[in-house]
């Protein structure tokens, strides 16, 4: 099973992270360090396969990664998973990152984040590959783009939910909540109606 997907630059800035496994946020940023330091030495001729994974999960976890340009794709992986199989699917996440946003780069993650999260979650949820069909991720790629656009993108999503809640017949709230000893006012919410 995949424990972990990092995704980051040649100066070790992480633009896509996904830990299978909770860990506090100082102890992930520590990960993602000294994995970027492990690839960083590593020359691009080498094998693609690093034993640092017991930073993630114990000495059963290996670390699999694909130098692309200015990034570093990084799956960290279980014994019961290959290591060309995961290399496959790192080549198959890149291919269709380069698809989605033409030639992937730096740039397309940063400023189109959700897209990424988006792809990787066609990829692999749950610690378990899903889908490596990029015909088939493309597909849900761009109806989940279609669904966007027709709703308005996140800038109209005030206005959806104030109209939604207009439209659900909901009885005219009182101004003030007692609750014993206590006193909530509530705002005026019809400005924002």
């Amino acid at each position: 099973m995949i424990q972990a997907i990092l995704v980051f630059n040649n100066h070790g800035k992480p633009w896509l992270v996904s830990f299978y496994q909770r860990f506090p946020e100082e102890i992930q940023q520590q990960i993602i360090r000294k994995i970027f330091h492990l690839a960083l030495k590593r020359d691009d001729n080498i094998c693609k396969f690093l034993g640092g994974g017991s930073l993630i999960g114990g000495s059963d976890y290996k670390l699999i990664y694909w130098h692309d340009a200015t990034l570093y794709f990084v799956f960290c992986g279980d014994s019961s998973e290959s290591e060309l199989g995961i290399l496959d699917l790192i080549q198959d996440f890149v291919e269709t990152l380069d698809k989605c946003f033409e030639n992937v780069c730096e740039l397309d993650l940063i400023f189109h984040m959700d897209k990424g999260h988006y792809v990787l979650q066609e990829v692999v949820m749950g610690r378990m590959v899903l889908e490596i069909n990029m015909n088939e991720i493309m597909a849900h790629t761009e109806a989940q783009n279609r669904l966007e656009k027709s709703e308005g993108g996140l800038p109209a999503a005030p206005t959806r939910a104030a109209s939604t809640m207009k439209n659900i017949g909901l009885p005219e709230m009182p101004w003030i909540i007692n609750i014993g000893d206590l006193k909530i006012k509530v705002p005026n919410l019809s400005q924002f109606v």
